[in-house]
């Protein structure tokens, strides 16, 4: 049974990696998850300079989930060359490098800094706001979207994954953009804006106000992004949103992605990604596939 698929050109041993910001850069979890097991590591979003993030409160519980405005909290591009690169080299994984800015130049700064570090593919992760453009993120306008991947691909010396927002009228019309731009993969669903009050306290429960909103309540809204994604589009989709368990993880793969990236779930259970790995193989044992490329986006025929 083959558990390997090829995203962009890199081979992953099996379809399964992280969601930026869950997992740090692997050092929290290596006493739970055996990262020699995960098909790729995707590193906490890292910027050219360091990030000291949004004010706290900036972590709330949701029904079905969380919500969070982090603010991308991170000590920059030197600290993690030096510290988090050589520590993931120590695993027999692929590393995907979570990039984040506030303007095109500041994340391609960062991809012609990673473009001789020896990590295998970087997530550019558009959500950001434009501060050139009043803070409207770069991910909620195809033009912005197509231009800041067309930039990043000139100096990036791995293949781009360019990582949708989902506070967008049309999925399918950001993922075009990106592919226009040329973008080697798509990776969807960042966290979709909410906003919680406190009614005790009467105030927002987050000092952000708004914040990011993920966990298995989004998960249904996830998996029709994928599908619609995956069928806009000819480069690999990674899905994520929602994946608490190796049937969710399925679902997405049958929607149309090539692989699928877990977040909020590593916060309740550790292990969890262990588990969808395990759940996945035993899924194509009792389904009778012989391989991961088998199950990708079987539901469009």
């Amino acid at each position: 049974m083959n558990m390997k698929v090829n995203i962009a050109g890199v081979e992953w041993k099996n379809p399964v990696t992280v969601a930026s910001g869950t997992f740090g850069s692997g050092v929290e979890f290596a006493d739970y998850v055996d990262l020699n097991r995960l098909g790729a590591v995707t590193t906490k979003g890292v910027a050219n300079v360091p990030w000291t993030g949004n004010p706290t409160p900036r972590v709330a519980e949701t029904y079905g989930g969380m919500m969070n405005a982090v603010g991308l909290q991170n000590p920059g591009i030197d600290v993690f060359c030096e510290r988090d690169i050589p520590f993931l080299k120590k695993y027999d994984t692929k590393i995907i490098v979570n990039v984040c800015g506030k303007s095109v130049e500041d994340y391609c700064q960062v991809a012609e800094r990673l473009a001789d570090e020896d990590v295998d593919m970087l997530e550019i992760n558009i959500s950001c706001p434009n501060v050139k453009e009043g803070g409207i993120a770069f991910g909620q306008n195809p033009k912005a979207a197509e231009e800041i991947t067309r930039a990043v691909k000139k100096y990036a010396g791995q293949p781009v994954i360019m990582k949708l927002s989902p506070n967008v009228t049309s999925i399918a019309d950001m993922a075009r953009a990106v592919e226009a731009g040329g973008a080697d993969a798509v990776s969807l669903i960042n966290t979709i804006t909410g906003m919680k009050i406190d009614i005790h306290r009467k105030t927002f429960a987050l000092a952000n106000k708004t914040g990011g909103v993920s966990g298995p309540a989004i998960h249904p809204i996830a998996v029709r992004m994928v599908y619609e994604a995956a069928n806009a589009v000819k480069v690999p989709v990674i899905g994520m949103g929602g994946i608490a368990k190796a049937e969710d993880a399925i679902e997405m793969i049958l929607a149309g992605a090539s692989a699928v990236s877990v977040g909020t779930a590593n916060f309740h259970d550790p292990g969890v990604t262990m588990d969808i790995v395990d759940g996945i193989e035993e899924y194509m044992r009792q389904q009778g596939f012989e391989s991961v490329d088998e199950m990708i986006g079987i539901v469009n025929d």
